[in-house]
């Protein structure tokens, strides 16, 4: 059975572990720079995101980033 932490800090601090595991502070901040220079995100926007959310439109990035470069290349070899 889940205990809940008995402060509000220890149950914040604990969802920010759990939360950024995956990705370290460097990282945000390169992501969040390619998000507002390349793609017209705001600060406020990237801020405002739930992290889940975040995670979700930056993989959906990913893929369109990925399919318009296959896009690129197959337009390249029909060239030659």
């Amino acid at each position: 059975m889940w205990i809940w932490p008995q402060n509000r800090a220890a149950r914040i601090a604990k969802f920010f572990r759990v939360t950024f595991r995956h990705d370290t502070l460097g990282n945000y901040y390169r992501t969040n720079f390619s998000l507002m220079q390349h793609h017209h995100y705001s600060l406020e926007e990237l801020e405002n995101m739930l992290p889940w959310e975040r995670d979700i439109y930056v993989a959906m990035l990913v893929q369109w980033v990925e399919e318009e470069n296959e896009k690129i290349k197959q337009r390249n070899a029909e060239r030659r």
